[in-house]
């Protein structure tokens, strides 16, 4: 049996040789039907209390006006039918100042650690370049989020301010936040 899966003919090579492809990663626009997965995510990194503002707390019900916004986009990073991560983008100011960008990422902590950040601050680099955006502002950067400022540096991204005691970090108290930013 060993010889029939090692049989060659012209135009194939052997079966033994012939490796499983790995799924590649895609990021995409939102739909409806992410919004369970995304919600699944999102649940998992605010309950810390150490990365982002919303309450540990916030209800389902809040993820529409958060994550889902008619004046944001949504984007998810999926391998196969697995959602691994999710960013949105959106003005971050209304009229006069809507021609900057404002971001925010989360990535499943099942996932972190392998490069989908980085995959999805790539990704919306390019759509707010394509969208016309100046530039992209992180408005509250927890200071101590190390991985993320480290990241957001790589990608041309400039602490421009801190606010004192800007965060209530669920372990460490009262720490400062940064003002991120990069033009483009």
């Amino acid at each position: 049996m060993t010889s029939m899966l090692l049989r060659r003919t012209a135009h194939s090579q052997p079966l033994a040789s012939i490796k499983k492809k790995k799924k590649s990663m895609q990021i995409r626009e939102a739909t409806e039907k992410d919004f369970e997965p995304v919600w699944e995510i999102f649940r998992e990194v605010i309950k810390t209390g150490d990365t982002y503002t919303f309450s540990p707390k916030t209800p389902k019900s809040d993820l529409k006006k958060y994550w889902f916004a008619d004046y944001m986009k949504t984007f998810i990073a999926e391998e196969g039918n697995k959602i691994l991560g999710t960013y949105i983008i959106k003005p971050n100011q209304i009229d006069l100042g809507n021609h900057i960008a404002n971001c925010s990422y989360m990535v499943n902590p099942e996932e972190q650690g392998k490069g989908i950040g980085k995959k999805l601050c790539e990704h919306s680099i390019s759509f707010a370049k394509e969208s016309g955006y100046f530039g992209i502002q992180f408005n509250i950067v927890v200071s101590s989020n190390i991985g993320a400022v480290k990241l957001w540096k790589k990608f041309g991204f400039r602490i421009i301010g801190t606010t004192p005691k800007g965060f209530r970090h669920a372990r460490l108290g009262l720490i400062d936040t940064y003002i991120m930013f990069k033009e483009l």
